[in-house]
């Protein structure tokens, strides 16, 4: 089929032979006609489909054909919602190029530059509006945007404005807009909330799915290397001695993953650029020129600044660091094979992102080629992780677990962590026991209660200003060595339980004071390791130092 048939006006068809394009692709092929017919659309494309043009094609035709016939009042008429800066400047893009020979007007706005050029084209007056939610807000909240006129909404790149945390604004943004309307409806994939979202705002839609759901493109090559974690960086040097990969589009799950992957690359003659949400408008533009010119080789960059990155010919896309959402694959790797040509995508998985492949093998609906012939494989890759650890003595086998729990690494390892495993005392009153609190007392050569042993009358710990004197803990999970000097004896959890008492009881200014050491306390959190960053999203507030520290402004 030919744009001819889709009965698209002069203007457009000389705009497209001019571009280029001949042919439209399956997505505009089914829903050019469904929009200019002015029906509710609903349709699940991949990113590289030609989406973009599916609908503003149609939007510039039909704002076209009211200016000549229909003469209504002035005001912006079409509104396109997108989640990303590059994706909203993709799209004015394209409206720019197919609206060439019409006197159509149109603007982008989004965040992270001044507002002022922004809002000097909206005094001006303009008839299609692309915007990111967040600065669309800002400008409404300032009156500089009113939609009282609006005629078409199109949601680009819906999932992916449901996993950035867009939605709420997306529906602040339509509570404001006329329910009278034609609302245009694109996802690359189809979860419950954003199928609930569109059947909220779309009347009697035509549904159109030129793939299915949550499907990677068949044109695309696919491949993983299972490899150890400090081996990411050689192997990705090796794959890139290969000078057929004229440019590589990197992924990184962090910021500070991207910078660092950059960094490498560099330092090892591969010219490279980082790209994410702490560059600024600028820099991000000028590495994705610097890309497309094929002035810098490789770009590496997160998830949320890729979205809108349209490069021709990208031949290749390497997954640095699996996502942990298994959609994101879908559109990781979309990057490549676009309009049906044909592509490449590298995954690298260590022994910790396993469970991330298997959920994208469920999601795509098929398991990725393995390649097993490089020079730096994951050892013991085919084998289950386990958490066994050498034979201890009695009663220790909770302190493995410490070891390997959050906040383990190398810190003491006196007995009795959690307090889920007691520790017989050696006939001495008092033995360690570091059991919990909540659980009765428990013999562990007959799994049932402990009788209580006689209590020394002469010598037990009387509870003193609200203190129990059978020797204080150290904090340790309640599983340590008393510090109390003068209470004397071992406590097993520091409740009453008489201890060896020597003398007459302390006052509180007596031993070392509680929580002396706040860093040897299990309740505080790990310190962060900077080589353990990449495990944080890049969504996370960059105040997330991982290791449960965040900090938080009230």
């Amino acid at each position: 089929m030919s744009f001819e048939k889709l009965n698209l006006i002069e203007p457009l068809l000389r705009a497209l032979k001019a571009e280029g394009y001949t042919t439209p692709t399956p997505i505009q092929e089914q829903s050019i006609p469904i929009s200019l017919e002015r029906r509710d659309l609903l349709a699940c494309a991949q990113t590289g489909t030609g989406k973009t043009a599916a609908f503003t094609l149609p939007i510039l035709q039909l704002l076209h054909q009211d200016e000549l016939f229909v003469k209504g009042p002035a005001g912006i008429k079409a509104l396109i919602l997108t989640p990303t800066r590059e994706l909203a400047i993709q799209i004015g893009e394209s409206i720019a190029a197919y609206g060439k020979y019409l006197r159509i007007r149109h603007t982008v706005i989004f965040g992270g530059v001044p507002q002022r050029s922004q809002t000097d084209a909206l005094r001006a007056g303009v008839e299609i509006l692309v915007a990111t939610p967040g600065r669309l807000l800002d400008l409404m909240d300032q009156r500089f945007v009113k939609l009282q006129n609006l005629k078409v909404l199109v949601l680009d790149e819906a999932d992916r404005m449901l996993d950035m945390g867009f939605i709420h604004d997306v529906k602040k943004v339509i509570a404001k807009v006329p329910t009278q309307r034609q609302t245009l409806f694109f996802s690359a994939t189809m979860p419950p909330e954003i199928a609930k979202l569109a059947d909220t705002i779309l009347t009697n839609p035509q549904r159109v799915e030129v793939t299915p759901v949550s499907s990677t493109a068949n044109t695309i090559q696919q491949s993983v290397f299972f490899v150890e974690k400090r081996d990411k960086k050689k192997l990705l040097l090796h794959l890139l001695k290969d000078q057929t990969i004229a440019t590589a589009l990197v992924f990184a799950r962090t910021k500070h993953g991207a910078d660092r992957v950059a960094k490498d690359l560099n330092q090892a003659g591969v010219r490279a650029e980082a790209i994410h949400g702490n560059k600024s408008q600028g820099a991000r533009q000028r590495a994705l020129s610097n890309f497309k010119s094929q002035h810098t080789r490789v770009l590496v960059a997160t998830d949320i600044a890729a979205r809108g990155i349209d490069v021709d010919d990208l031949s290749t896309v390497i997954n640095y660091e699996l996502p942990n959402v298994p959609e994101t694959y879908v559109h990781r790797i979309g990057r490549t094979g676009r309009a049906g040509a044909s592509g490449v995508s590298y995954s690298f998985c260590d022994e910790e992102e396993k469970e991330y492949l298997s959920d994208i093998h469920k999601l795509i609906k098929k398991t990725i080629p393995v390649v097993e012939d490089h020079p730096y494989p994951l050892l013991h890759a085919g084998m289950p992780k386990t958490n066994a650890a050498p034979a201890q003595r009695q009663g220790n086998q909770g302190n493995q677990q410490r070891r390997q729990g959050p906040g383990g690494g190398n810190r003491s390892r006196r007995p009795g962590n959690q307090g889920h495993q007691a520790r017989p005392g050696n006939a001495r009153d008092g033995g360690r026991q570091g059991r919990s609190t909540d659980l009765p007392d428990l013999n562990p050569a007959t799994d049932t209660p402990r009788t209580p042993r006689p209590e020394n009358k002469g010598n037990a710990g009387r509870p003193e200003n609200g203190r129990h004197t059978g020797g204080r803990p150290d904090n340790r999970n309640q599983g340590g060595r008393s510090e109390n000097k003068n209470n004397g004896g071992r406590s097993g959890n520091g409740n009453a339980s008489p201890g060896r008492h020597s003398g007459k009881p302390s006052s509180h200014s007596s031993g070392r004071p509680v929580n002396a050491n706040p860093a040897k306390n299990m309740d505080q959190p790990a310190k962060s390791n900077p080589s353990d960053w990449s495990s944080l999203s890049d969504s996370q507030s960059d105040l997330d130092w991982g290791g449960g520290l965040r900090l938080s402004y009230e």
